[in-house]
């Protein structure tokens, strides 16, 4: 299981660090990030060409990877590149969960849109969270009423990612039950190739880059074909979808505390003050030491929650609990990261145009997506005493 010894995930991870050194300059993804549409759609498709989005799938939704260590090849490279491409929100978030909840008996009919996503010819997201859950996944207020057509929808989503690029969305309702419930989740397809009735978007540049939207729904009129799977049956896919969210973004934490550490002993070692490079000084060295084993600390918990992931294991507490200490791991581990390497680097660490503070700014929000570290601690106790 060890995904060091598969030779498939080698030659993706050998590819995709070839690509970040050779046609990814920081400069070109800072600019992309700060405009429209957050990215640039020219790496998209360049991604798409090196395999990458159907390393991201299961074979039996047309991919040729999808286990955890597939995640956390691919995504250790996105957090080294800083790669702003919407690859966790299209492929793994709006992909998984169209492949997941789709019911088998009609999902040939959604079967276009699932290939589209796979070949990276078409983009999509999940709009999921709202505002004021405390990253409570089933705390969803955005209702779905049945009519004799279709579907009505009226909701507000938040900070969903890449939605003004996106052909579709993947959006969750609540077609039953209260919020905070398991059950009554559905999930339905909104097309997005042009203006739709009742949907509009408040868009803004997050602070790592690339946008974000809150997504208002006022009426929206969707046919019965939008539904995805069965009705109130949507919180087991995206149960199982978010934890592989949360799998890649602490993956991502990983790769940008790789780069945050090389910068800094670089520095530590060409630096010099008093005649001589500061890397010599013993307490730089001790701070130092202390991030090189606390980054190793990240690594193994991202690792055990790949393996969890990977694993034939039905055990789903014991995975949700792998992922959880992951994130927890990532997110107090990246705070230190970024406070030490800005420190050992002094005011020089935050400048625009040195690449450290980037990586640290987006190490950072890593530590605030689909969960922070107090309620990733929170949740590994609770399922702790579930068991």
């Amino acid at each position: 299981m060890d995904f060091q010894q598969t030779d498939e995930r080698r030659m993706l991870a050998d590819t995709l660090t070839r690509f970040v050194a050779q046609d990814y300059p920081l400069d070109a993804r800072l600019a992309a990030g700060a405009g429209v549409p957050g990215y640039a759609p020219e790496k998209w498709r360049a991604l798409a060409d090196l395999g990458v989005h159907g390393a991201l799938f299961d074979p039996r939704d047309g991919g040729y990877g999808g286990a955890g260590f597939d995640l956390m090849v691919v995504f250790e490279a996105v957090g080294r590149g800083l790669i702003v491409e919407p690859l966790l929100a299209s492929a793994v978030l709006a992909g998984g969960a169209l492949a997941q909840a789709a019911d088998p008996k009609t999902k040939s009919g959604q079967k276009e849109h699932l290939a589209g996503l796979v070949s990276g010819e078409k983009q999509a997201t999940l709009a999921h969270f709202e505002a004021n859950d405390g990253w409570d996944p089933t705390h969803i207020e955005t209702t779905a009423r049945k009519t004799d057509g279709g579907w009505v929808l009226n909701g507000k989503k938040s900070v969903v990612r890449a939605a003004e690029s996106a052909d579709f969305l993947i959006c969750s309702a609540r077609s039953s039950g209260v919020p905070g419930d398991k059950d009554g989740l559905s999930l339905f397809l909104l097309e997005m190739d042009g203006p739709k009735d009742g949907v509009t978007l408040q868009s803004s540049q997050t602070i790592d880059g690339g946008r974000v939207s809150d997504i208002t729904l006022g009426d929206v009129t969707l046919p019965e074909t939008a539904l995805i799977g069965r009705a109130g049956q949507a919180w087991a896919p995206l149960q199982s979808v978010l934890g592989r969210g949360v799998m890649c973004l602490s993956a991502e934490a990983v790769g940008l505390m790789d780069v945050i550490r090389d910068m800094t002993l670089e520095y530590l070692r060409t630096r010099k003050q008093f005649g001589q490079p500061i890397g010599r000084f013993q307490a730089l060295q001790h701070r130092m030491a202390t991030l090189v084993l606390e980054i190793e600390q990240a690594r193994a918990a991202v690792i055990n929650a790949a393996a969890a992931l990977s694993g034939d294991t039905t055990d789903g507490i014991a995975t949700a609990r792998a992922l959880s200490a992951a994130k927890y791991t990532v997110a107090e581990v990246g705070t230190l990261v970024a406070e030490e390497a800005v420190q050992m680097h002094g005011g020089m660490g935050m400048t625009w145009e040195y690449p450290l503070g980037h990586y640290v700014k987006r190490l950072i929000m890593i530590g605030h997506e689909m969960g922070d570290g107090d309620y990733h601690l929170s949740r590994y106790i609770r399922l702790g005493e579930a068991t």
